[in-house]
Formats: C-alpha cells, sequence, structure tokens
C-alpha cells in the first residue's frame, strides 16, 4: 500500500470523522494514520455508547434521549478514509451523521461508525474511556501497530483476526466491566 498518506493532491477528497472509542486515543490514530489530525470535542445525539461482550472497544446504536461524547477528527484523506474503514472491519458500518461541536455549537454531518448488529447480544451498560486508558490503551496500541503491520501485506487479516490473535497470543482475556 504504498503512497498512503503520502502527498495529497489538489482534488483530494477531505472528510471529518466523528470518533467515539480507542480513535479518541492520540496514540491509536498515530498508530493508524502516522499523524494526529486537528479535531474538535463533539457530541452525537440520539446514540448511545455500549460496551461489547468480550472486547475492549465501544459500539455505538440509535437510542432516543441519549448522546454520546467524542471527537470529530478533521481533514481525512481518501487514503485514511479507507484505513479506518478496514480498521473498523465489518462489525461497523460508515454512516453519516450530524454532531454538534462543542466549541462553537456549530452542528456538522460527519462519517462515523456504527455497530453493524443492532440486535447483538452481546452490547451492554455503558463503555468508559478513562477505564479503557488505565486498563487497555497500551496493548490496544501494539494491537493497533500490528494491524498496520498486517495491512501492508497481500492476504492480510482483518481488524478483528488481528484483535483475536493480538489478546490469545498475550493470554488476554479482556476485562469486561
Amino acid at each position: 500500500m504504498s503512497g498512503i498518506g503520502s502527498g495529497l493532491s489538489q482534488s483530494q477528497n477531505l472528510h471529518n470523522v466523528f470518533v467515539y472509542g480507542s480513535l479518541m486515543a492520540d496514540d491509536v490514530v498515530r498508530a493508524l494514520l502516522n499523524r494526529v489530525p486537528g479535531s474538535s470535542f463533539a457530541s452525537l445525539n440520539g446514540f448511545h455508547r455500549f460496551s461489547i461482550k468480550g472486547r475492549v472497544y465501544p459500539a455505538i446504536l440509535p437510542v432516543e434521549s441519549k448522546k454520546v461524547a467524542g471527537r470529530v477528527l478533521k481533514d481525512i484523506t481518501d487514503p485514511e478514509l479507507y484505513i479506518l474503514d478496514e480498521f473498523e472491519d465489518v462489525e461497523y458500518e460508515r454512516r453519516t451523521v450530524e454532531v454538534s461541536l462543542l466549541d462553537s455549537s456549530e452542528n456538522l454531518p460527519v462519517h462515523a461508525y456504527v455497530w453493524a448488529d443492532k440486535d447483538d447480544p452481546n452490547l451492554y451498560g455503558e463503555w468508559d474511556f478513562e477505564e479503557w486508558k488505565r486498563v487497555h490503551k497500551d496493548d490496544f496500541v501494539k494491537m493497533t501497530a500490528g494491524f498496520m503491520e498486517e495491512l501492508e501485506v497481500p492476504e492480510s487479516k482483518s481488524r478483528v483476526a488481528t484483535y483475536e490473535s493480538f489478546y490469545d497470543q498475550n493470554g488476554d482475556n479482556p476485562q469486561e466491566s
């Protein structure tokens, strides 16, 4: 995958992406994109951030009267959006949603990765970013670096397969809250 993140052409599309889980950590974003794009804190109304049994990352789904705090990563290039799509894998669907930027109260249409299985019995409670940073961030950054190495090779493993093999290899079973 030569050329990812190299040289922007004038006709390049730039995207804004709402992140609400592990991608709120600059170290994870840097491992994926080789940079930390500018961002703004934002709120997504009408959604809830769930924990997922057996996973250390969250899922969002539409839930009336709820809201999800997160960040909007700004000026994501097409190749970077491809990397994010691959990272989020088949578990998520990229959708356009509208968020409220906290610094300006401006409403902004953005991409967000929404959990694909709205009836998933493994979703529960509320995912906690601060707990994730304390307990899981370091290993997740290592797993993400491994995912990027895999993405460079033909016949690469999916992010889910990389995640599962990383945590199996390390003998870790993600702690569930």
